[in-house]
């Protein structure tokens, strides 16, 4: 077990809040087609208050800090909220669309100690990158800012969300990655808006799309055989949990509002009202999450698929039970092995198929 694996256990166990994401504003120079935002700056906290909220993380035992929005840097203080959360000892991670990213503030972020700065491109070309952001050049200008930040020696790494606009721009993404010597991670799940409406889901890639996502080496690994979904689960999968949100990961709005997750809109407190601490350790709603193992999952729990699959609480609430299964991750599990999960198969959302050789990660 790695130190990392080592400290995420014993966070788990204690429900420290060792990451946390905070989003300092909604408002953003670009309008994604796809984002789950709505944009609006109303109600911010001041840059008092969220400095406040950055030493309640640290007192309650959060380590890992991302800051985002809407775009962070829009907002005059980022680099004050930056430069607090690093005096406090956080390792602070960046997420931003880097259009506002010259020399100056490349060279700044390096100052700062920045672990990373994530950057979210859609294409290698600019007339489908720019028709997603809805923001003419904002392709160049990200590639700009990424080749000052590491000019720089600031980690970078490229997040590529898939979607029907750009379905096709994977491979080549991958490339231009390789080429600015980045990180690239893909993601193919389209995120519901905070408000609940789904509409935007619409802009999902198909089923063939996906399963090619799963089937391409330079996204998902070797090339190798993946075993069939075990009919019986070791107890210890059952007793454990399907994801960080509400154990070891929080996320904190820019009004100040608490949820597991970014993807998990359950509102849980408002810093505003209560303290942080209060909110994590004392709220209904993450008493109850945290109640929840995988063996209480009605349908997930009797999946073979259980012991690997990816299954978002955040998703599977927004489609109204967080206790169910996110489909969308039904859906990327099945791409990822050939065979239909327990709902798939119950829903008659999928027929039964049968074991395939694939490429797995």
């Amino acid at each position: 077990m790695s130190l990392l694996e080592e400290l995420n256990q014993k966070a788990t166990a204690q429900s420290i809040p060792l990451n946390a994401h905070l989003d300092i504003t909604y408002r953003c120079n670009e309008r994604c087609v796809h984002c789950y935002l709505d944009h609006e700056g109303k109600n911010e906290m001041s840059t008092d208050e969220i400095k406040d909220v950055i030493h309640q993380l640290a007192e309650c035992g959060t380590f890992f800090l991302s800051v985002s929005g809407g775009e962070p840097l829009l907002r005059r203080d980022c680099f004050e909220i930056l430069e607090y959360a690093r005096t406090l000892g956080f390792s602070v991670k960046l997420k931003t669309n880097a259009v506002m990213i010259g020399a100056n503030e490349a060279a700044r972020l390096k100052r700062l100690g920045i672990e990373q700065v994530q950057i979210s491109i859609y294409s290698d070309r600019p007339e489908i990158h720019d028709a997603i952001t809805k923001l003419p050049g904002s392709l160049r200008r990200s590639l700009e800012a990424i080749r000052h930040l590491k000019a720089n020696g600031v980690k970078v790494s490229i997040s590529n969300v898939l979607m029907k606009q750009n379905a096709a721009s994977g491979r080549a993404v991958h490339r231009l990655a390789k080429e600015l010597d980045v990180e690239f991670r893909i993601d193919p799940t389209i995120t519901p808006m905070m408000n609940g409406d789904r509409s935007i889901l619409n802009l999902g890639i198909s089923k063939e799309e996906l399963d090619e996502i799963f089937h391409t080496e330079e996204f998902i690994g070797n090339v190798g055989e993946f075993c069939a979904p075990v009919s019986t689960v070791d107890e210890n999968v059952l007793e454990g949990y399907s994801c960080s949100a509400g154990h070891t990961l929080a996320y904190i709005s820019p009004a100040g509002d608490v949820f597991p997750c970014v993807q998990f809109p359950m509102p849980c407190g408002n810093v505003r009202e209560k303290s942080f601490r209060e909110i994590w350790f004392r709220s209904e709603e993450l008493t109850e999450l945290r109640s929840v193992h995988v063996k209480d999952l009605p349908t997930c729990s009797g999946c073979g698929h259980v012991a690997y699959c990816t299954r978002c609480p955040g998703l599977a609430y927004m489609e109204g039970n967080m206790r169910g299964p996110s489909t969308s991750d039904c859906a990327k599990s099945e791409a990822r092995t050939g065979i239909p999960s327990a709902w798939q198969v119950k829903s008659g959302a999928r027929p039964s198929t049968t074991l395939v050789q694939i490429r797995v990660a």
